[in-house]
């Protein structure tokens, strides 16, 4: 999978995901067997750029290239000084959001509601293809209605404005995250346009990324609600796409390491109060599926120090290795 002048590592990325896709998580995807990762959307809006919310954002020390950024905006001119911003801060990829189905973007004529206004969407992309010098790709859904999937469309404007990358999420703006993803759409996508189509949509096992590569003919996969609590989802489809079989299950112990580094990293960036916090949703997506997990939750959500969260943590995943072991 290449992009622009970037070779990828592979073919399978991380999606965007707003308040997830810090540069904590999206270091350990990338070690964890992610060719690239995209940052949380940063808005075009001037006055949001000051906020500690968005210096954060902006800050990809240490990070794996290429740095993909993702920017949200409906106007040609600060979308396009918001790319240049971002260059300036070490963006090696500019993506541009017209996927996000969320109600506070939508509202603001942003998002996925930009399908609904192709002129627009042309003006949008060509400002920012000729405000930087860096690679711009797209990410879009399959359009905005059920009745009225413009993706193609979209896709082809895309092309034309020199945007060299597409990812494509199988739901209209209207479907928000409910039904089943639809690949048919994108498989037209692929078949009509040169530049690289990257897959998107339930995409939440080894199998279901190679039927879906297979289904669209797409170069690429964007794994995004199934990498939460579960970043080695990455390696396991790696794995699976090369020998055709399965991962072996990673140990509780394996899991208990993983979580406490990926907690280390957050309370380096957010500091202890906040870090704590924030650690608490990403507990719960690791969590979820084990047993016990619920009481287990309800413990570590009380806690307010990072010693005490990672106190329980690893008292909880070696109680699940020892019964693991008595099981066996």
């Amino acid at each position: 999978m290449r992009i622009g002048p970037y070779q990828l590592d592979n073919n399978l990325l991380v999606a965007p995901m707003a308040g997830v896709t810090d540069r904590p998580f999206r270091q350990l995807c990338r070690r964890l067997g992610a060719g690239m990762a995209v940052s949380e959307m940063i808005s075009s809006d001037s006055s949001l750029r000051g906020s500690r919310k968005t210096v954060r954002r902006l800050d990809f020390e240490g990070e794996p290239g290429p740095v993909s950024v993702q920017i949200l905006g409906s106007d040609p001119r600060t979308m396009a000084e918001a790319a240049r911003i971002n260059v300036g801060h070490g963006a090696q990829i500019i993506d541009i959001n017209m996927g996000c189905p969320a109600k506070k973007v939508c509202k603001v004529a942003a998002g996925s509601a930009l399908l609904m206004d192709p002129p627009l969407v042309g003006r949008i992309l060509e400002a920012v293809v000729q405000a930087v010098a860096i690679p711009v790709t797209l990410k879009i859904r399959t359009g905005w209605h059920p009745q009225n999937r413009n993706g193609l469309e979209i896709a082809r404007i895309a092309e034309a404005s020199g945007v060299q990358a597409l990812a494509v999420h199988g739901r209209t703006r209207a479907c928000g995250f409910s039904g089943q993803a639809e690949y048919d759409t994108i498989r037209l996508i692929k078949q009509s346009i040169a530049i690289p189509v990257i897959a998107n949509g339930d995409i939440d096992s080894p199998e279901k990324a190679k039927k879906v590569l297979e289904q669209t003919g797409a170069d690429a996969i964007m794994v995004g609600r199934a990498a939460q609590g579960r970043p080695w989802i990455f390696r396991e489809i790696a794995h699976y796409l090369a020998t055709g079989e399965k991962h072996s299950p990673p140990h509780p112990e394996w899991i208990r390491d993983i979580l406490l580094e990926h907690l280390g990293n957050l309370y380096a960036f957010y500091g202890e109060l906040q870090g704590v916090r924030i650690a608490r949703k990403h507990i719960a997506w690791y969590s979820k599926t084990q047993p016990g997990g619920a009481l287990f939750r309800q413990r570590i959500n009380t806690t307010d120090s990072t010693e005490k969260q990672k106190a329980l943590i690893v008292d909880f995943f070696d109680q699940l290795a020892i019964n693991k072991e008595r099981a066996a």
